[in-house]
């Protein structure tokens, strides 16, 4: 193969050319207006001139032609596996390639798998990576071999026709659950709207169109409820949550006969339980210097409404002033502890004596509010030990330590118990604090403490010569706990270093508000991809076992090891995703592995309109298989590129240079006898008139 062409190679630069030949304009138009003879011929003279200043040469090449190239893309997605469509896709690669050698066309294929991380099928993201290893001068066609369903919106500028060859059949049909607004979080107690839609998409059969379906539906693994629920419509459903942190709505639909696949017919969402604002009850009994430590902290928290009262002037404090000209205000008692006191989460006594401000009745009104779900913190100091301790009121029968009459004033280091190690309020308290030489924590010292005999419950901190110092309780449905000491504030102060009294005093009290991470005993699980993690917190020595149901319905169970104390582990590997169920002992929970509804399988019905934006951009066409095998076929650049029945390659005519010449015109002797011999020639024509 040859190429010509005429290259010029200047002896003066352009400019300099360009004003000669200027000149050499004027002198021609002068002399054709004074009508010289010789006009012509002198008009040729300086137009070799500048044509030899130009110096034009005849390049000539050698070229060797380059095969055109074809780009064929294969998807071996999930969808692209339903119903025969893996065999299309063979028996199609086998054909475009027979089509293409017959053209003499060289390919290069691509496969296309599934996305990472649910990311469905991205047909465009690979042909653009495609692109980079392909000469665009030689791409002649791009072929994709696909049911046409992309996850991404991706045009890639693509210099030859894209062309899709589709798979699937006329009569598929599938139908597929959709939840389509799932709040990320609720409040517990109040009640969520959750809407879900039922689509049936393709060549739907007669006897099933526009009857409603069963739809089924399960919190947090329990037994599935069922719900008639209409197709293509959206359906709202109201629901409560009433366990704090993650829990695990699915839904479900019966497979239907003759639709694609059934893996679109579950869906899982996750909603963060949470709870509204925790009104907190404080009550001081006189002022001291540790009250500013608690109200400080609740104060500080933003999830606590805090109500706080401090006793000043109680009934046994006479000085004579009438009430009327005092600037306190009265302690509302009976508001407070009968007519709004299930509206408190949780009733702080922080040294509270007994001085006649409440009667037994409101103690007792009290003592049934614990147990029926409400939380009583008592933080003692020396009036615990007195005789108006509030132990002596209807408070004692519910209280899991009461006081000896002894106080211990001495210097003493609070330690963690054994079960305090274990128990989620006070774990790893002393981790951001050396231990000392002797093994003890390193902060700070207290310098009181209420002796107190434990009657029931866990203590989880130990005081002087190894006494109860916290002591922590379940009474009916409510919680109790006391503090024998009212010294957490030298912690608060630095003193000796200070102490972690803000989150021992945080965690204590959401402990007892319910917060479901401070659970003694709890099951959870986290997962990452198909890998799970669960973990077991427990007061209980192990060895402990958990028994993972998966979404068919079998089981496996697994050995948990301590990694920590009270903390027990294991990992597991799934074999698919979908929704499993977990049980160690009476606790259970759910985890969700992988993606339940993953993306590739929300629509499985062949379409060619996810691809038609790429086609429209580059004037490629669709072949449908099931009709018939599209003829390919070589058509010219800018034609049309497809037809009924055939597809077509655009002929590049790609090559490379293997040879290079350069012949001038003429030479340089050869330019100059020439102009002179047309100068000489106008002269001796206008010499004879």
């Amino acid at each position: 193969m040859n190429g010509w062409a005429v290259v010029f190679d200047p002896l003066l630069e352009w400019p300099v050319i360009w004003a000669i030949a200027a000149a050499a304009a004027v002198i021609t138009a002068l002399s054709l207006w004074r009508r010289l003879a010789g006009w012509p011929l002198r008009a040729l003279g300086l137009a070799l001139v500048v044509a030899a200043l130009a110096n034009p040469s005849l390049q000539s090449e050698e070229r060797e032609p380059l095969a055109d190239i074809a780009l064929i893309l294969a998807d071996q997605t999930g969808s692209n596996q339903l119903r025969g469509r893996a065999e299309q896709t063979r028996d199609a690669l086998d054909r475009v390639s027979a089509e293409l050698a017959r053209l003499g066309v060289e390919e290069r294929r691509v496969t296309v798998p599934d996305a990472p991380d649910n990311g469905g099928t991205r047909l465009a993201e690979a042909l653009d990576a495609a692109l980079a290893d392909v000469p665009r001068d030689r791409l002649a066609g791009v072929f994709v071999l696909s049911d046409g369903l992309t996850n991404d919106a991706l045009v890639p500028p693509v210099p030859a026709p894209v062309h899709l060859v589709r798979t699937g059949e006329a009569s598929d049909w599938d139908r597929r659950l959709i939840v389509r607004n799932a709040p990320a979080y609720g409040i517990l107690g109040e009640t969520l709207r959750l809407t879900i839609r039922i689509e049936d998409e393709g060549n739907v059969p007669e006897a099933l169109r526009g009857q409603p379906v069963r739809v089924g539906f399960a919190l947090n693994g329990e037994d599935l409820r069922y719900a008639m629920a209409p197709v293509g419509q959206d359906m709202g459903l109201d629901l409560t949550l009433n366990r704090g942190g993650m829990n695990v709505l699915q839904f479900s639909l019966p497979p239907a006969e003759g639709e694609l696949t059934d893996r679109n017919n579950d869906a899982v969402v996750q909603i963060n339980g949470i709870r509204d604002r925790l009104r907190v009850l404080l009550i001081s009994g006189e002022p001291h210097t540790g009250q500013r430590t608690w109200r400080n902290l609740l104060k500080s928290d933003p999830a606590v409404d805090l109500v706080h009262f401090t006793i000043l002037r109680p009934p046994d404090r006479q000085d004579g002033v009438p009430v009327n000209e005092l600037s306190l205000i009265a302690f509302p008692t009976r508001e407070l502890f009968v007519d709004k006191i299930n509206e408190f989460d949780l009733i702080i006594f922080d040294r509270y004596r007994r001085r006649g401000i409440l009667p037994n009745s409101y103690f007792d009104n009290i003592r049934r509010y614990v147990t029926e779900g409400g939380a009583l913190l008592i933080a003692g100091g020396p009036e615990l030990a007195s005789a108006e301790s509030i132990y002596y009121s209807p408070l004692g029968q519910i209280m899991p330590a009461g006081p000896t009459g002894r106080v211990l004033e001495q210097p003493f280091l609070p330690r963690l118990s054994e079960t305090g190690a274990r128990h989620p309020v006070t774990a790893g308290l002393d981790a951001d604090w050396p231990a000392r030489a002797d093994g003890a924590p390193g902060w700070g010292r207290w310098l009181r403490q209420i002796e107190l005999t434990q009657t029931r419950g866990e203590v989880t901190m130990l005081g002087v010569d190894d006494r109860p110092l916290l002591v922590q309780d379940r009474v009916g449905q409510g919680r109790i706990a006391v503090l024998a000491s009212d010294q957490a504030w030298l912690w608060d102060r630095g003193f000796e270093g200070g102490g972690p009294q803000a989150e021992l005093l945080r965690r204590l009290a959401h402990w007892m508000m319910a917060e479901p991470e401070l659970e003694e005993e709890a099951l959870g699980a986290d997962a990452s991809g198909l890998d799970l993690t669960i973990t077991r917190r427990s007061l209980l020595d192990g060895p402990h076992q958990v028994t993972i149901t998966r979404p068919d319905d079998g089981t496996v169970t697994l050995d948990m090891a301590e990694t920590a104390p009270g903390r027990f582990t294991a990992t597991w590997q799934g074999a698919e995703p979908g929704l499993y169920r977990l049980r160690s002992g009476d606790l259970g929970t759910v985890a969700v592995l992988g993606a339940a509804n993953p993306r590739e399988f929300q629509r499985v019905v062949a379409d060619s309109a996810p691809l038609a934006p790429l086609m429209d951009a580059t004037g490629g066409g669709v072949g449908v298989l099931q009709q018939a095998f599209p003829s390919l076929r070589r058509v010219d650049a800018g034609r049309i590129a497809f037809g009924r029945g055939w597809l077509g390659i655009t002929r590049r005519e790609a090559y490379v240079t293997t040879d290079l010449r350069l012949t001038p015109f003429l030479p340089a002797w050869a330019w100059l006898l020439l102009g002179l011999g047309l100068f000489v020639g106008a002269w001796l024509r206008e010499a004879r008139r």
